[in-house]
């Protein structure tokens, strides 16, 4: 398989999961906004745009103005944003164009209509009133590439590495997400237990679209260790960590079976999920979650740019 190949399908399915996860981010942000007065419903707009990693080429735009519709247009439609949800989805689709022989005709099918979907639908600038619409679209349209590539793809090579993208993304994104949230939008220490540490716990799992499920697996009760164990070390749960990075380990398996030998990927992936499931949530806590979640980031980006240099994605 060309190393370009490989490129594509990898950052596609990279894009996809990044424009799915800060639509589900931007959901969490106005449904937490909504509860708040203005002062108190800018600081939430503005951790939505901490999160993704934008504050400053958001502040290039706006300047310190985190109102809800600056704020979901910027992410959302803005072309003065190279990394809004439409401009990603449109990196999906050229990515999926180059590699286009590499994938089933309901895979591109699905990239080139969702595109066509959000294109007309971002056309002008989003209201209030129609922000769930815009939000729902893109839930859905991801919905459907994914269902596309799990029902028609081979488990080849190429499905590896789309799914390699895929895992690599949302364990980015959920480890941002729980850091942010809790150790950056957090005042101080003196605020734990308090009801601004029980809310950016609620919002926590409104982001990663784990609310309902953790309130199933726990009658209800929001304790933030439990919540912490859940989003990070519950392989149940399909946004945790953990799950991430055994589907990371499966799928660089099947490269492996595929080309007969392992990588320096295999052995970096390998020595982070020793590292990871032999912990538990008290020593996470003990050593302190700002950098056990920052050292994950860390080798999670280790782990994606050995398969990029290891495969020769750019030969």
């Amino acid at each position: 398989m060309l190393g370009r190949t490989a490129n594509g399908v990898f950052w596609m399915a990279r894009y996809l999961e990044r424009a799915e996860n800060t639509a589900r981010l931007l959901d969490a942000g106005h449904r937490m906004a909504l509860t708040r007065d203005g002062a108190t419903a800018h600081e939430e707009w503005r951790s939505v745009v901490v999160t993704v990693g934008m504050t400053a080429a958001y502040e290039a735009v706006h300047g310190a103005d985190y109102s809800g519709p600056s704020v979901w247009n910027f992410l959302l439609r803005d072309k003065a944003n190279p990394d809004s949800i439409l401009a990603m989805i449109e990196d999906a689709r050229t990515n999926a164009r180059a590699v286009r022989t590499a994938l089933t005709r309901e895979v591109w099918e699905a990239i080139n209509e969702s595109w066509m979907r959000l294109r007309d639908l971002l056309a002008g600038k989003v209201r209030e009133a129609s922000l769930g619409v815009a939000l729902g679209a893109v839930r859905q349209q991801m919905t459907l590439v994914r269902g596309a590539m799990d029902g028609t793809m081979l488990r080849n090579e190429i499905h590896n590495f789309t799914r390699i993208g895929t895992f690599v993304e949302r364990g980015d994104n959920t480890a941002r997400i729980l850091d942010c949230k809790y150790y950056v939008l957090l005042p101080s220490l003196a605020w734990v237990g308090s009801n601004l540490d029980n809310v950016q716990w609620e919002s926590l799992l409104r982001s990663v679209s784990g609310e309902r499920a953790y309130r199933w697996l726990n009658a209800g009760a929001m304790d933030p260790r439990g919540i912490a164990q859940f989003v990070i070390l519950d392989q149940r749960f399909p946004r945790s960590l953990a799950f991430s990075i055994d589907k990371l380990r499966s799928n660089l398996a099947g490269l492996a079976h595929e080309y007969g030998h392992e990588t320096s990927a295999h052995e970096q992936l390998r020595s982070l999920g020793t590292r990871f499931h032999e912990t538990t949530i008290d020593a996470i806590f003990e050593g302190g979650l700002h950098e056990f979640l920052t050292e994950f980031i860390a080798c999670n980006r280790q782990v994606a740019q050995a398969i990029e240099s290891d495969y020769r994605f750019y030969a």
